[in-house]
């Protein structure tokens, strides 16, 4: 049996992870071929992808509360082979605006998989030693995903037609099915000290700082998935160029290998607090670059950060959350706080482009920033009234 904090059990949930939030890697090329080559408008393509990562939502509420009483191992497995099972069978829909049905249908079969999926290998995550560098290190797993996607799909997809994406996606989840079934590590029951903490089994419900921080990390999520949906689509549109735009997703890729490793190693230098109220506001800056810009550095150096800040802020967001929280229980629902901002931000930025244009997006991003550092400055407000807290365990 794997161990939680072995190299193995580590690699593992790096891998599941990767699989998993494949949204963040994939988003522009996802959007992308749902409008260039099934024609679809801004906002079925948005409220197409909104179905997968609205189903991720639903399903992490239901099993992440169960965290503690599921069969780790089986349900990441079976969760991976349904999202794969439901991206195969897109692949093989009509290329054209008469799929949209189908594919919304399939797309949340996906996400219900993927969520189910990741709600266990986020809670196993906060069930680790360090929660917070642990997080940090399958960020880059998920960076190395977005490299390959972004270096090889764009050529593969112009050759072969736009349901080669489905296929890439249903490879990727075959993988993290076969690593999760094969090594997925142990978790310590809920009643095993954490992070060397004596336990105290207790019904309890969640903090406020708790629910504060995922008031946040929902923010950061929407913002993100709103600008950098429709990043490709703003390229072409300013004519940057095809190969212009295609090389800003390839140097985001490299660039995203970054922030989990930056964020492992800067773990005593900030406090989460302090970054969970940068990251939002350079979100709103970064926004309003890419969407208002009229010269391609302006568009592309923003552009290529967008990602990497929202992994970097999220690493701090969830170590902080693993903290208030260390049950598990929270973390394990770190696919809902994610996927419910990712999952209204395509929409939602279909509808705003749809609307007043590209450059809505940016002040709609501004918006929610805004609300995310006043969450933050609550939460750092209640954790400063919080003496050190023993770690709660669930019944």
């Amino acid at each position: 049996m794997t161990k939680l904090n072995s190299w193995s059990g580590q690699a593992t949930l790096s891998v599941g992870h990767m699989a998993g939030m494949i949204d963040l890697a994939a988003l522009p090329l996802w959007i992308g071929s749902l409008m260039k080559f099934y024609g679809l408008a801004a906002p079925q393509a948005g409220l197409t992808v909104t179905a997968f990562l609205a189903a991720v939502v639903v399903s992490s509420v239901i099993f992440a509360p169960m965290f503690t009483r599921l069969r780790h191992r089986l349900f990441a497995c079976l969760g991976y082979c349904v999202a794969g099972c439901a991206f195969l069978v897109a692949s093989w829909q009509p290329v054209s605006p008469d799929s949209l049905v189908n594919f919304m249908l399939l797309h949340a079969v996906a996400g219900f998989g993927v969520g189910a999926a990741l709600s266990v290998t986020h809670g196993a995550m906060g069930r680790s030693a360090n929660p917070h560098r642990l997080f940090g290190i399958a960020n880059v797993a998920m960076g190395i995903l977005a490299v390959i996607m972004f270096a090889i799909l764009p050529g593969i997809i112009a050759a072969y037609g736009g349901q080669t994406i489905f296929r890439a996606f249903a490879i990727t989840m075959a993988f993290g099915a076969v690593v999760t079934l094969l090594f997925f590590p142990e978790v310590p029951q809920a009643e095993a000290p954490v992070s060397g903490k004596q336990a105290v089994i207790v019904k309890k419900p969640l903090s406020k700082a708790a629910w504060l921080t995922i008031g946040t990390i929902v923010c950061i999520a929407l913002n993100q998935a709103m600008v950098f949906a429709f990043v490709e689509r703003i390229g072409d549109m300013r004519d940057f160029g095809e190969g212009a735009v295609q090389n800003v997703l390839i140097v985001t890729g490299f660039v995203n290998l970054l922030p989990g490793l930056l964020a492992a190693v800067l773990q005593k230098k900030f406090a989460p607090a302090d970054v969970g109220i940068a990251g939002p506001i350079l979100q709103a800056v970064f926004a309003l670059s890419v969407t208002g810009a009229t010269t391609y550095a302006v568009f592309a150096v923003p552009a290529t950060l967008y990602v990497a800040l929202v992994i970097f802020t999220h690493t701090f967001m969830f170590g902080l959350l693993s903290r208030v929280d260390e049950t598990g229980r929270a973390v394990a629902a770190t696919p809902a706080m994610m996927m419910i901002g990712s999952a209204a931000g395509p929409a939602l930025g279909g509808f705003i482009v749809a609307g007043v244009g590209y450059p809505g997006l940016g002040w709609a991003v501004t918006g929610f920033a805004l609300v995310a550092v006043i969450f933050m400055l609550m939460t750092r407000r209640e954790l400063a009234r919080q003496p050190e807290q023993v770690a709660v365990v669930a019944t």
